[in-house]
C-alpha cells in the first residue's frame, strides 16, 4: 500500500499528471458517449432469446385456396426437413395455431380463412444445440421466403419467435390512420414499401384485408318456386357442392351428445377446373336436382353468377379506422430502422401531403401527421410496436436513473453542508458508465452475435450508482478525518485515504465481478451481468485515481485540524 500511496502522492503534487488523468478520463467518456451515433454498440429493449420452438406464418393473397396454401406450407415444411436440430413439425391450414403465447399477442389465434397457415416447429433442447433458435430463424428466413413465397404471387411468409419480453404484435409496427379506407389502404401499402427497402427489416406486412374479385351466387327464388323447389333444398344443395353438410346424426353411448354424420364430395368434385366464371357455371349445371314432379332441373337455371369485389374487415383503434404494418428486425435494434425508414417517409409524403411532425418529446414523439394537399383529408403514421416498448422503457429508465441522480446528491447535501463535495461524489459515480459502454463493446467483440445494450444493462448502470457512490464518501470521510483529528497535509491525507481504502473496494470489486459473471452468460440478463462486472471495474478507477484528483482540486477539503489544548 505504500507503493499504492506514494503513486496517488506523486500525481497529486504533479500538475501535468493530473491533467493527463483528467484529460483521460474525458476522453473516455466523450468516446463512451459516442459509441450511439455512430452505431458501435446499439441499444436494444431485449436481445433474441434461444427457445426450442418457434412459428412460421403463411399469409397467401386474400382469395387464396386451401390448395394453394397447402402448397406453400409443404414447399417450407420440405425445406426445414432437411435440419437435424428440428425435431417434429405441425401444420395448422386454414387457421393459426390455439394458445399460442405469440400467437395471442400477434392475433393469428383469430385467422380463420383459407388463405392463412401456420406451421409449429420444435427444436433439440437448447441447452444441447449449439445454434440458438434466433440464428436459426435468421439463416433459414431467407431460404424458406425465396424457394416458397413465389409459388403463389403476393404471399407473405414470417417467422415468428416466442417473445423475450413484453409481447408486441411486432418488432416495427406503424398504424395508418384515417377516415378513408381507401387512403388508408393506399398508404398503408407505401409505408410497406419503404419498409422493405429500409436494411435491417424484414417479415414486412399489412394487416388487413385486400380487396378482390370474388363471384356470387344470388338464388331466384321465383323461378325455383315455378320449378317446384324449395329455396331451402336449393340452399343445402349449394352447399353440399362446394363445401359439404350435415346430413344426418348417430347416437351412441359413450357421447352424451348427438355425433354430426358430415357429407361431403371428393376433390374431384368439389373443386373447379379453373377460377373463371364458365368453370362455375359448367360446375353448376352438372348439379340436378328432382323437383316434385320427378324432372331434373339444373342449379345453373336457380342460380345468378355475378362477380363482385370482396368485403374487407374494416379494423378501428380509439374509434379511428387504421391498418397495421409490421415488420421484424434481423438482428438489429429497432430504433435504428426506424429512424432511417421515418426520414424516407418525411421524403416520399412530402410530395402529395403536408407532412408535421410530433412536437416535443411526448409518448408518440416520432408520429408522423398528414394532411393532403388537395383534399385537405388528414392522416396519422403511429408507430408502435416492440419499438415502442423499447423508447418508453428507455424513458422510464431514464428517468429512474435521474431521479437516483437528484436524490443521492440532495442526502450527500445534506450529510456534507457543501455542493461541490456532494458534486463529485455524484461525478465520480456517474463516470461508471465509461465501463458499461466498453464493456458491451468487448461484448460484441467475443460474441458470434450482436451484443446490444438492453434494457438489463440500464438497470447495472443504476445499481453502479450506489456502489460508485460509497467508494467515493469511504475516500472523502477518511480523509476529512485524517485532516482533523490527526493534522495530516491535505494530499497526503487523500494518498493516505486512497491506499488505505484501494483493498476493500479492490475486494468489494472482485465479489460484484464473480457473482455478475453467472448473469453474463443469460441470453435476457447478459446486459446486466456485463454492466455491473465492466462499470465496477471502472468505478475502481475513478475512485482511486480521478475522485482523489477532484478531492485536492476542491477547497471544501480544506479541514483546520481540531487543537487539543490540555492542563497540567
Amino acid at each position: 500500500m505504500k507503493r499504492f500511496e506514494k503513486f496517488i502522492k506523486s500525481i497529486l503534487e504533479n500538475r501535468a499528471k493530473k491533467k493527463i488523468v483528467l484529460i483521460a478520463t474525458a476522453v473516455l467518456f466523450l468516446l463512451s458517449l459516442l459509441m450511439f451515433p455512430t452505431k458501435i454498440v446499439l441499444a436494444k429493449m431485449l436481445p433474441g432469446k434461444s427457445d426450442n420452438t418457434f412459428s412460421i406464418y403463411i399469409d397467401a393473397p386474400a382469395g387464396s385456396s386451401v390448395v394453394q396454401t397447402k402448397e406453400v406450407a409443404t414447399c417450407a415444411m420440405d425445406i426445414l426437413q432437411e435440419e437435424s436440430q428440428i425435431l417434429h413439425m405441425e401444420l395448422f391450414l386454414a387457421h393459426g395455431i390455439p394458445l399460442d403465447y405469440a400467437g395471442l399477442v400477434k392475433g393469428s389465434g383469430m385467422k380463420q380463412t383459407q388463405n392463412v397457415a401456420e406451421i409449429s416447429v420444435n427444436l433439440t433442447d437448447k441447452k444441447t444445440r449449439k445454434e440458438p433458435s434466433y440464428l436459426m430463424v435468421q439463416r433459414l428466413r431467407p431460404i424458406v421466403q425465396e424457394a416458397c413465397e413465389g409459388i403463389v404471387d403476393g404471399t407473405s411468409i414470417k417467422f415468428v419467435e416466442q417473445p423475450a419480453g413484453p409481447p408486441t404484435m411486432a418488432s416495427v409496427v406503424v398504424e395508418v390512420h384515417g377516415q378513408d379506407n381507401a387512403k388508408i389502404s393506399q398508404i398503408a401499402l407505401q409505408v410497406a414499401s419503404i419498409l422493405s427497402d429500409t436494411k435491417g427489416l424484414v417479415d414486412v406486412d399489412i394487416l388487413g384485408d385486400k380487396i378482390y374479385q370474388k363471384y356470387s351466387l344470388e338464388l331466384d327464388k321465383e323461378r325455383a318456386a315455378r320449378s317446384g323447389l324449395d329455396v331451402a333444398q336449393v340452399n343445402q344443395m349449394l352447399y353440399l357442392a362446394f363445401e359439404g353438410m350435415v346430413v344426418g346424426y348417430k347416437n351412441t353411448p359413450d357421447s352424451t351428445d348427438q355425433i354430426p354424420i358430415f357429407l361431403v364430395l371428393d376433390s374431384d368434385s368439389k373443386s373447379l377446373h379453373s377460377s373463371s366464371k364458365e368453370a362455375l357455371y359448367t360446375k353448376l349445371s352438372s348439379l340436378e336436382m328432382m323437383n316434385q314432379s320427378g324432372m331434373l332441373v339444373p342449379l345453373s337455371q336457380l342460380v345468378t353468377i355475378k362477380e363482385v369485389d370482396s368485403s374487407p374487415i374494416i379494423m378501428h383503434k380509439n374509434l379511428s379506422r387504421m391498418a397495421n404494418v409490421i415488420a421484424e428486425t434481423d438482428m438489429v435494434s429497432q430504433v435504428y430502422p426506424l429512424l432511417d425508414a421515418r426520414a424516407q417517409m418525411i421524403e416520399y409524403f412530402s410530395d402529395d401531403y403536408v407532412v408535421t411532425k410530433e412536437p416535443g418529446m411526448s409518448t408518440y414523439m416520432f408520429d408522423l401527421h398528414l394532411e393532403d394537399k388537395k383534399t385537405g383529408e388528414k392522416f396519422l403514421l403511429r408507430w408502435d410496436g416492440e419499438m415502442k416498448v423499447t423508447l418508453d422503457t428507455f424513458r422510464d429508465l431514464g428517468g429512474a436513473f435521474i431521479a437516483a441522480l437528484v436524490l443521492i446528491f440532495l442526502l450527500l447535501v445534506v450529510y456534507y453542508k457543501s455542493f461541490v463535495l456532494s458534486g463529485t461524489v455524484l461525478l465520480g459515480s456517474f463516470l461508471s458508465i465509461i465501463g458499461v459502454i466498453f464493456g458491451h463493446l468487448v461484448a460484441d467483440i467475443v460474441t458470434r452475435d450482436t451484443f446490444f445494450l438492453t434494457a438489463t444493462s440500464l438497470i447495472g448502470f443504476i445499481a453502479l450508482m450506489g456502489i460508485s457512490s460509497r467508494n467515493s464518501l469511504l475516500l472523502i470521510d477518511f480523509a476529512k478525518s485524517l485532516m482533523i483529528d490527526h493534522g495530516i497535509e491535505k494530499k497526503q491525507a487523500i494518498a493516505i485515504a486512497s491506499a488505505t481504502r484501494a483493498k476493500p473496494i479492490a475486494l468489494t470489486a472482485i465479489a460484484i465481478i464473480l457473482g455478475s459473471t453467472l448473469l453474463a452468460g443469460d441470453p435476457i440478463f447478459g446486459g446486466l451481468g456485463v454492466a455491473l462486472i465492466s462499470g465496477t471495474v471502472a468505478a475502481v478507477f475513478v475512485s482511486l485515481l480521478f475522485v482523489p484528483i477532484l478531492m485536492d482540486n476542491s477547497k471544501a477539503m480544506d479541514f483546520t485540524p481540531i487543537k487539543n489544548d490540555r492542563s497540567n
